[in-house]
Order: structure tokens, then C-alpha cells, then sequence
């Protein structure tokens, strides 16, 4: 079985033989951080059966822990398979092209998951590594609380921060292939807040952005240091989208309805018994 994959904005491309071992979601804070998701999804594949077909020069890295280096594309922020490790090349599922068979087997770091994400389905779950995977469990950084009333955020290495007055108008999951594209995962949750209650507090200089060329608006904004997805400021539209991975507290808010589910990944089953549009909401401004 041929796998292939790319980024968001089609400069890195790559391939492998399978099969796809050891599919799992990762509910990690690092994980939540480095894609903006309240999960990442990733298999390994043999290393000998890997290789880029284009773009690798174009690569950035972000060592998020002692040895452990996370790659993304430096001109989409789009985060892509990783150096081979116990001879398999770990690969993030949101970039395949196609529907290849995969067959999601567990979810790891269950007890670090995401406040405002609950998990539905019924597959395994362990608290960080399943049996049998002897890695070290790094303590969780420290993230400075902001005032009542308001909920800070920031990228994986800290370089970017920010903060948002409460409440958000929505919160959204996105199964576009665009999203999954940019976020590398299954989807991407997003909250909709009004420009005059976000604000940088540091590092907005750090902050890339992409723009898919044929799209009115879609794009994908990144920290360029370590490639965690930071929010787009719509100031003409009247309002900023924050990828809720990003956020380093619980918004008071859960998923309200999940979008463009008729082009959703095959391999992700939505159970959550919340609202479901095939493309846009009727109300989508």
C-alpha cells in the first residue's frame, strides 16, 4: 500500500509503503499546542519504505522536548512526518492525501486532554503511553493566568502569546480538507471572538501567515519558531479565529456545531450529538 501526504500549501510531498502501524489520537498539552486541535492523530510507517518526493530543504524544526524535534513547513506552518524512530517514520494523519485504511487504535495522554474536549467514542484510553512503551512523561509547563474574566493563550515555545476578553461567540470544528491540511489532524476546532477583545501580549512579530492563493480568506496563521497554528485577526470582517489548542485554559465553552462534515476524515467518527452542516451553516457570515 503506497501512502501519500503534503501540506497545506502543496511544497513538501511525500510517500511511503505501508501498512500504517500504531494509529493513535494524542491528547497531549504539546500536541494541542503544535497543531492548535484538542487532539493529534499520527501513525508510524516502515522508514526504509519512506520518502519526500518534494520540499524537504524547506523544513523547519522545533525540538518541543530533550531529542524530540517537531517538523512543519516553513512557508504553511502545516506539521509533517517526523525522523525515524525504532525504525518507523511517525506521520501526522491530517496531511494524507486520499482516503487511505486507517484504523485509529487509542487514545494516549487521555489525562492531560483538553478541558472543553470530551472523549466519545470507545476506544481505548490511556492516561500517557499505552503498556509496553517506555518513554519518560515530561511535567506539563506553567502558564501565567490572566484576569477574571479573560483566557490566555500561546504557541508551543512561548514565544506568542495572547489574550481574550470572555465569551467567545462560537466554537466550531472544521472538517474541510483545508483545515485538516493545515492542522495536520482530524479537524480543526476554532472559537470566533470580536477584535476588540483579543490582543497580543507578546510576540506578534514572530506570527507567519499563509493564505491559500484560490481561496477568499483561508488562511492559516503560525508561530514560526515552533509551527503551533496562532489566531487570524479579521479586522474587516469583525472578527479573529482562535484555534482552540492554542488556548493554555478552559473557555467556559464546548463545540457547538461541526462544519463541512460531508468532506470529513474517514477515519474520524464524530459522537459528540451536536449540530452537523455538509459544508457551511445556514448563519455563516
Amino acid at each position: 500500500m503506497t501512502i501519500r501526504g503534503s501540506c497545506l500549501c502543496g511544497d513538501l510531498a511525500w510517500e511511503a509503503e505501508g501498512p500504517l502501524q500504531l494509529e493513535h489520537h494524542c491528547h497531549c498539552s504539546r500536541c494541542r499546542k503544535a497543531h492548535g486541535t484538542p487532539f493529534a492523530t499520527f501513525g508510524g510507517v516502515p522508514a526504509q519504505g519512506f520518502r519526500w518526493l518534494r520540499g524537504a530543504d524547506g523544513i523547519r524544526r522545533y525540538e518541543s522536548s530533550p531529542d524530540n524535534h517537531r517538523p512543519f513547513c516553513g512557508r504553511c506552518g502545516s506539521s509533517v512526518p517526523g525522523e525515524p524512530s525504532d525504525g518507523r517514520v511517525g506521520m501526522p494523519l491530517g496531511g494524507l492525501d486520499g482516503d487511505p485504511p486507517v484504523r485509529v487504535l487509542a487514545h494516549i495522554f487521555a489525562a492531560s486532554k483538553a478541558p472543553w474536549y470530551e472523549i466519545s467514542d470507545e476506544l481505548p484510553c490511556f492516561d500517557a503511553y499505552p503498556p509496553g512503551f517506555d518513554l519518560p512523561v515530561l511535567a506539563e509547563p506553567e502558564r501565567p493566568a490572566p484576569a477574571t474574566g479573560r483566557i490566555g493563550g500561546s504557541c508551543l515555545c512561548g514565544g506568542v502569546a495572547f489574550e481574550v476578553e470572555l465569551p467567545f461567540r462560537i466554537m466550531r470544528s472544521c472538517h474541510c480538507q483545508r483545515c485538516r491540511k493545515a492542522r495536520s489532524a482530524a479537524h480543526a476546532t476554532n472559537l470566533l471572538t470580536d477584535p476588540h477583545r483579543f490582543g497580543w501580549t507578546r510576540g506578534a512579530e514572530l506570527v507567519d501567515s499563509y493564505k491559500v492563493p484560490e481561496a477568499e480568506r483561508f488562511t492559516q496563521s503560525f508561530c514560526r519558531t515552533c509551527g503551533s497554528p496562532m489566531p487570524r485577526v479579521f479586522e474587516a470582517r469583525g472578527y479573529v479565529v482562535v484555534p482552540a489548542g492554542s488556548l493554555d485554559g478552559d473557555p467556559g465553552t464546548r463545540v457547538q456545531e461541526h462544519i463541512f462534515v460531508g468532506s470529513k476524515a474517514p477515519w474520524f467518527e464524530i459522537r459528540d450529538g451536536v449540530a452537523q452542516y455538509d459544508e457551511s451553516p445556514p448563519d455563516a457570515g
